[in-house]
């Protein structure tokens, strides 16, 4: 079989890296573009989305999310329906980041997919959603507190 995932981790964990090093003058530290990007393209989102969207866990998304909103690029605002919840928004300064983000992560995917036909780019976006979606269910149930049978 050949090692797919490790190709996919191996893209991830460069570009990763990069977009890391490359907003570090913008007071974002690892990893913390992608919930930037999240919230200005899902304004008044609360956290559960969030971490669903991002796939990461809740103690992660708390620290990273106060994090932002002490330096100012994300504000909680009360939900007016369910008091626990927390809508996120960004800032001002959040937005003109987020706009840095997205040039660069635009710059990325013409790099990464160079010399690729418009069919071939569609093929390869259907087979990572499905990859995507497969691996989810996992996720899901590992979430909950299951284990997983290999």
């Amino acid at each position: 079989m050949k090692e797919i995932l490790r190709e996919i981790g191996m893209i991830a964990r460069a570009l990763d890296s990069i977009s890391n090093l490359e907003f570090k003058e913008l007071q974002l530290s690892k990893g913390q573009y992608v919930y930037i990007v999240r919230i200005c393209e899902n304004p008044g989102i609360i956290q559960e989305q969030l971490i669903d969207l991002i796939k990461v866990d809740r103690s992660t998304a708390t620290r990273v999310l106060q994090k932002l909103e002490n330096n100012g690029l994300i504000e909680k605002r009360s939900n007016l329906e369910n008091k626990k919840n927390k809508n996120l928004f960004a800032t001002e300064q959040g937005k003109a980041i987020y706009k840095l983000i997205i040039r660069e992560h635009e710059y990325s995917n013409e790099v990464a997919l160079s010399g690729f036909k418009e069919k071939e780019i569609e093929a390869v976006f259907r087979y990572v959603q499905r990859i995507r979606k497969n691996i989810e269910k996992d996720w899901e149930q590992v979430k909950k507190g299951h284990k997983r049978n290999y």
